[in-house]
């Protein structure tokens, strides 16, 4: 089964900071740390505070609605007990055919020995006949009014419904008329809700403390993975998932940890492969001086131009690392120009084609436009360096009676260069590694007509300036098609990115 694989990215220049000065020190392992603050306790104190502020605002909401309640439920009663005075001062007043001092004494009965309520009958012109005010005792509206907490009157009317008189009550205390049990009720209405509240701040502080302990553990989770990784065991993962924000972030969280791993452990192969690839040519460099240094060999132009070729093979090798060095940097140089890639790719075939037919494989260049032309906004040099490396793996890996297509077509808005070869292909689990530096597939690393090794991964950057991506697609045994996608026109596809980009944001 054919594997294919796509690679490939959006080229941004870098941004740096304008300061000269920098400072960087690494860090030794050192032990976990208890924080002195925990988010549990910051949790359980803050679902604390807002179960104790919500219990004081509606304790307070609730206790002036309540005693509203209570007020009216006060003024009723004294309105009832002022409108029963009135009716029975009514029935000794036709009784005694007049106000009498028998009449009003009936003023002591009304309220009996309650003190805290005081009483009024006035005649009907408004005179105050009987008076009882346990505050001040002044005939005087005023002193009422002042001590009033309720005031109400009832008119004393005779058989005829005329007006003869009226009664006056009020109180000077909140709970003068209400009777044992209202008050009783009143008492542990204000119990009740203190208690609630009381409650409510318990089960805030058991649901905080809950609530954050399951908050917490994967945070401390993500610590102590981040602890672990930090002094040195890369292989440490949180296994968090989810959908809310924290599984997502222990997924990104594991990741970016698999990540780091894959680059320092591919830093690590890199430094060997690099050292590999320098001390080959250096060892024949040194054996070669010395053995014409000891008169083993002679020091003629065949063992001179031995010297000579590793020489050069080493300065490639130095090259070719600061090219690909420049292009992950972004410092390598970019013209895009007007270019013909059909012309461009087909002169590329026509100067490869000798060295092809000398190693017996045969090379095809197939048009597939249109018109025998298309043009795009590409770097020539970039784009045949590019296209000249693909082409040297394929006949490096072709073996002797292969053949190698290299294909131009246009698909939409970009331009594919496909080189297909019928080589050894490479292996399914090999192929993402397919443009690492300095790698190469076991078998390829048999063969003493190896290259540098950092061809392809240069391949991509070039393809990475131009905003384009390249694919791999591959059988062992069989072969292997890699194709380049480039846009036709790179301002047009600088917009596109910055719009989709700001759509995104």
């Amino acid at each position: 089964m054919t594997e294919r694989f796509v690679i490939g990215r959006d080229f941004e220049s870098d941004k740096r900071d304008g300061s000269a000065r920098g400072s960087y020190n690494t860090m030794k392992p050192e032990p976990a740390r208890r924080p002195t603050k925990t988010f549990r306790a910051r949790m359980v104190f803050f679902f604390a505070l807002s179960a104790v502020v919500t219990a004081v605002l509606f304790s307070a909401m609730l206790a002036y609605v309540w005693e509203d309640q209570f007020q009216g439920y006060t003024r009723q009663n004294m309105q009832a007990a002022a409108q029963s005075a009135a009716d029975t001062l009514a029935a000794h007043y036709e009784q005694a055919g007049g106000w009498s001092d028998e009449v009003t004494a009936f003023g002591d009965t009304i309220v009996k020995d309650n003190r805290e309520v005081g009483v009024q009958i006035l005649d009907a012109q408004g005179k105050v006949i009987y008076d009882r005010d346990p505050i001040t005792a002044k005939n005087t509206g005023e002193a009422i009014d002042n001590n009033a907490v309720a005031l109400v009157s009832a008119d004393v009317n005779n058989s005829l419904g005329r007006k003869v008189g009226s009664v006056r009550l009020w109180a000077t205390g909140a709970g003068s008329l209400l009777t044992e049990t209202d008050a009783t009720f009143r008492k542990n209405s204000y119990r009740t809700i203190l208690q609630a509240a009381l409650i409510s701040v318990a089960i805030a502080c058991i649901m905080g403390y809950v609530t954050s302990r399951s908050l917490a553990r994967p945070i401390n989770r993500i610590t102590s993975t981040a602890a672990q990784i930090r002094n040195g065991d890369l292989t440490a993962r949180t296994k968090l998932t989810g959908e809310d924000e924290i599984g997502r972030l222990g997924e990104t969280f594991d990741e970016m940890a698999t990540t780091i791993e894959r680059d320092i452990k591919h830093e690590r192969h890199l430094t060997g492969d690099v050292a590999h690839e320098l001390r080959t040519p250096l060892m024949a460099i040194q054996a070669t001086v010395e053995a014409m240094q000891d008169g083993v060999l002679p020091a003629d132009d065949e063992h001179l131009q031995t010297v000579d070729d590793e020489v050069r093979r080493l300065s490639r090798l130095v090259d070719a690392m600061l090219h690909l060095s420049r292009l992950e940097n972004g410092k390598a140089s970019f013209n895009p120009q007007h270019t013909d890639v059909v012309y461009l790719v087909r002169s590329l075939v026509d100067m490869q084609s000798r060295l092809f037919d000398s190693k017996g494989v045969r090379l095809r260049f197939d048009d597939k436009t249109l018109h025998n032309e298309l043009y795009a906004d590409v770097d020539p040099d970039g784009v045949s360096e590019a296209v000249t490396n693909l082409l040297s793996n394929a006949m490096r890996y072709t073996s002797e009676g292969g053949w190698v297509v290299v294909t131009v077509k246009q698909d939409r808005n970009d331009v594919l260069i496909s080189v297909r070869d019928t080589g050894m292909g490479i292996a399914k689990e090999d192929i993402p590694r397919t443009f690492a530096r300095f790698w190469r597939s076991d078998a390829s690393r048999e063969r003493a007509a190896g290259g540098l090794g950092v061809g392809l991964a240069i391949t991509k950057g070039i393809v990475d300036q131009h905003n384009g991506t390249i694919s791999v697609e591959s059988e062992l045994g069989k072969g292997t098609t890699f194709t380049l996608r480039l846009p036709i026109d790179q301002q047009r596809h600088g917009r596109h990115h910055e719009e989709r980009a700001e759509t995104e944001a």
